[in-house]
């Protein structure tokens, strides 16, 4: 069986944009990404054309390449993010989600603009999806459209990937079983057993 996606966000997750804007956070160094050079989200645009201020902590690369998981990029950068985070952060160059004309397009369920492009492109291969604009409208989306087990996990945009992250990407990875692929077996959450499911919530 393939190993589990993991579709990574950058701004939000990798890069903290949220976070005190005079107040770096520790461990993390700074980017200055010219505007025209990726189509960031839309909370990171500003009218002001100065460079785009990126923080990237070297050390998520490294934790990102011992989790059990293909990597893949899912973000506005879309390739871009190869040019410009990936060397950062220490990461080889990774596929991406070519968003398409699904870019930015609001939908009148509520459902993130991102959501049905990743199912589509999982295929029902087990994922893990790390960004910080997911709903429960988009958790029911892919609850009834992929059929394959998926944990949709939400990262303050704030303070961005942290240590208990990493672990809860971990901790999905660990319950899926290899042998037949069909599907996770039962894992603890919050102290609760829970029951073999197409999809996880955290």
């Amino acid at each position: 069986m393939n190993r589990p996606l993991l579709y990574l966000d950058v701004d939000g997750p990798l890069n903290p944009y949220a976070a005190q804007p005079e107040r770096r956070p520790e461990g993390y160094i700074t980017l200055r990404v010219p505007r025209n050079a990726a189509l960031v989200d839309e909370v990171s645009l500003s009218p002001r054309r100065r460079p785009l201020r990126v923080w990237l902590n070297p050390e998520h690369g490294r934790a990102l390449l011992r989790l059990e998981y293909d990597l893949c990029w899912a973000t506005t950068w879309m390739d871009e993010a190869n040019r410009w985070i990936a060397p950062t952060l220490g990461l080889p160059g990774l596929p991406f989600v070519d968003f398409g004309d699904a870019l930015f397009r609001e939908r009148p369920d509520r459902v993130h603009w991102k959501t049905a492009p990743l199912v589509e492109h999982a295929g029902g291969r087990p994922f893990a999806w790390v960004d910080d604009e997911q709903t429960e409208a988009d958790r029911a989306y892919v609850d009834a459209h992929h059929e394959g087990p998926a944990l949709l996990h939400h990262v303050d945009p704030r303070i961005g990937l942290r240590d208990d992250d990493l672990l809860a990407l971990a901790d999905f990875a660990g319950t899926l079983d290899d042998s037949h692929g069909a599907g996770p077996r039962p894992a603890h959450q919050d102290g609760v057993t829970a029951a073999p499911s197409r999809s996880w919530h955290r």
